[in-house]
């Protein structure tokens, strides 16, 4: 395998492993194991587009993105998040820390669009095009999931940290408090845990 192969094969592994740890997540529908599996996940799949993003840049082989089928359907995946994450999901970032502007969002809506943009490259490499799958995960990295994963991973951790150090990441108000020691009021994810949950 030429080094442009081995790269493309690597990037592919750690989407469909996020890819993987997201369906779980739904699917197994407890937020107390699910928020520190995404935790773990979004980290990983952005030291995949931070690998993307100081690669020179990729270039498609047409004009126009080849013709690989409809996208996935994320909706129930989006709905079965928000409903894990309860009051957790609405979350607050600077899309911009140069031109700051706060944005409310809603950590349902931004992981799977993250993982509609990471899905989309992988059809192309499933496909054998492996320029389009690259170029298709460093455009979009850099225009949108990257940034995405960025405050995603902010919010989690904002989480996990109020439940590991008893800090106040959200409004202060005693229920909000109170919602994030409920849900994570479990024991630690670990990864024969998360391979479980994948294949299930």
């Amino acid at each position: 395998m030429t080094d442009t192969e081995d790269f493309a094969a690597e990037i592919a592994d750690q989407v469909e492993s996020f890819l993987l740890a997201l369906r779980a997540v739904g699917n197994e529908a407890d937020a107390g194991r699910g928020i520190p599996l995404l935790l773990l996940e979004i980290s990983q799949v952005l030291l995949a587009g931070a690998r993307l993003g100081v690669q020179q840049d990729f270039e498609p082989r047409e004009e126009f993105q080849p013709d690989v089928g409809p996208e996935a359907d994320v909706d129930g995946l989006r709905l079965r998040l928000a409903d894990i994450l309860g009051d957790l999901d609405t979350y607050s970032f600077v899309f911009d820390p140069y031109a700051p502007e706060v944005v409310d969002s809603q950590l349902s809506d931004d992981l799977t669009s993250i993982a509609a943009d990471l899905e989309n490259g992988l059809r192309h490499f499933r496909r054998g095009d492996l320029a389009e799958a690259l170029w298709w995960w460093q455009f979009s990295y850099v225009n949108n999931w990257g940034n995405l994963a960025g405050a995603a991973l902010n919010a989690l951790l904002a989480v996990v940290a109020h439940n590991r150090l008893d800090a106040e990441p959200f409004t202060g108000e005693d229920e909000d408090l109170a919602v994030a020691e409920e849900v994570l009021d479990v024991s630690p994810v670990v990864a024969d845990e998360k391979l479980t949950s994948a294949d299930a």
